[in-house]
């Protein structure tokens, strides 16, 4: 079983003149020899190493104290996540899977082997508590297709609960030292380039936009990286992720949509069609818990008196029987080659566009038009609303009318390069609009929830009283944003210049 420790660590570069004196440092009260430790890690990569260009290491490592599997995923400067799975002797199937969506059907191999003496110290503070480790790694590099190295650095590990302003005082202490921070990211990244073939190609660079196909595919690029650097949150169920993979599923069809002048949709259709199966997969149970939690503190708020019955035993009853996915199989969903097709499809997408000729032209004036189009679309949406009655009809219009409002908010987010302060500020105004209308429709949904469970509660013979209270109360609260529309939309119309 993997656990999962969130490592804050800063390295640098050492002369092999040793540790310098750390007890001037504020706050630490003695630094405390912990003895030598030999550490030996066998790193793994694809052929064409994957892994290392995300900057993710997955090693085997003996040795210390934490021997074991290792995988290292960026979280932000000097922070990463490190998942850890016992000793075996092949790569474990739950830190596999948490790389799966950078490997794909790749085979990950044995790639680079670090030997390290780490010298260990603690600093601790005056009651004897752990502020930081600190280790001098004499560090011997093989690539095992040939190729060797050997430095020596320092790493700084943040002690946890401890907090990272620490780390600036151990920083300015070893900076007076004469020390500097290491230019490699981690030992890894540092074997691989003190150990490349001296012909070895570098990567490329992608290079700033310049035409309209340029800033769609910037834009479709940043989503695909977001889903496949999403993939392991969601496998570990790290909060928000599911909803942020589904955006940017969304995302990647509405610009698909909206920029059809620019990607011939012959083409972008089809992986249209496999996004929004993604997206449903992805939200199989989110829908549902939202609506859960909607509900359960509409009932929180009633005063006591306009509680009758059973209602949180009836609300728990019907949500759990709702419930559409679990983790186990979105996973398998995640696992399955299907959703692997769809990435490879992505990527060949963006390394060969199908790009029509209005590509090639002015960014301003291509992409402008875009945006201008699905902005005239959402206002033919919401006029046609509030023309409506209130009813059906008009949650329907509404309800159609959030959906072009988030697909303009994408098609302007992917103008933003060039269309500058015009498109942030229609960006800003769509989330506004888009909050109102969702609110509105999240009532509809509590409504239509809430006649259900009124049913369900009259066949039990148990009260429906306080349903029909919850059910006026979302009713009002539709009629208000109703009520707000006409104004919002006012000032979204009069604050949109393209």
């Amino acid at each position: 079983m993997a656990d999962t420790k969130r490592e804050v660590e800063r390295k640098y570069e050492s002369d092999d003149s040793g540790l310098p004196d750390l007890t001037g440092v504020a706050g630490v009260a003695a630094v405390v020899d912990k003895g030598v430790a030999h550490l030996d890690a066998t790193y793994y990569d694809t052929a064409d190493e994957r892994l290392a260009a995300s900057s993710i290491t997955l090693r085997r490592r003996t040795g210390g104290s934490d021997a074991g599997w290792h995988l290292k995923l960026p979280v932000a400067p000097d922070v990463r996540d490190e998942i850890r799975a016992p000793l075996s002797d092949r790569v474990p199937r739950a830190l596999a899977g948490l790389v799966r969506s950078r490997v794909r059907d790749h085979a990950l191999s044995p790639v680079v082997r670090l030997r390290s003496d780490r010298d260990v110290r603690h600093l601790v503070d005056a009651d004897g508590g752990l502020l930081a480790e600190v280790s001098v790694d004499a560090v011997h590099a093989e690539r095992l297709s040939g190729g060797a190295a050997q430095w020596t650095e320092i790493e700084v590990e943040l002690a946890d609960g401890v907090d990272t302003a620490f780390l600036d005082k151990v920083d300015k202490r070893l900076r007076k030292a004469g020390v500097r921070r290491s230019a490699a990211a981690s030992k890894l990244a540092r074997a691989l380039a003190d150990t490349a073939p001296k012909k070895r190609r570098m990567a490329k660079e992608t290079p700033a936009p310049v035409t309209a196909g340029d800033h769609v595919l910037a834009y479709l690029r940043a989503q695909r990286d977001a889903l496949v650097e999403l993939d392991p949150a969601v496998r570990r169920d790290v909060a928000d992720s599911v909803h942020r993979m589904r955006v940017a599923t969304r995302r990647l069809r509405s610009a698909f949509r909206s920029y059809g002048k620019v990607l011939d949709r012959a083409v972008t259709d089809p992986i249209g069609a496999e996004l929004k199966w993604l997206a449903a997969e992805l939200g199989a149970g989110r829908d549902q818990e939202v609506l859960t939690e909607r509900l359960t503190a509409a009932v929180d708020e009633l005063p006591r008196a306009l509680l009758s019955g059973p209602v949180r035993t009836r609300l728990r009853t019907w949500s759990h029987a709702r419930r559409g996915g679990s983790r186990r199989r979105l996973t398998a969903v995640l696992d399955g080659p299907r959703y692997l097709e769809l990435l490879d499809a992505l990527d060949a997408l963006i390394d060969g566009p199908p790009l029509r000729g209005p590509a090639s032209g002015r960014p301003k004036k291509v992409i402008g038009a875009a945006v201008r189009k699905d902005f005239a679309r959402l206002s033919s949406l919401v006029e046609q609303a509030l023309a409506q009655p209130a009813g059906q009809e008009r949650d329907l219009a509404l309800h159609e009318a959030r959906k072009q409002a988030k697909r303009t908010r994408y098609a302007a987010e992917a103008a933003s390069g060039a269309l500058g302060d015009a498109a942030g500020a229609l960006v800003a105004s769509m989330k506004s609009l888009q909050g109102l209308l969702g609110d509105h429709q999240d009532s509809v949904m509590a409504r239509e929830a809430l006649r259900d469970l009124a049913r369900q509660a009259h066949a039990a013979g148990e009260s429906t009283f306080t349903y029909g209270v919850l059910y006026g109360r979302e009713e009002r609260r539709a009629a208000d944003d109703e009520a707000a529309l006409p104004g919002t939309w006012e000032a979204v119309r009069g604050g949109t210049v393209l």
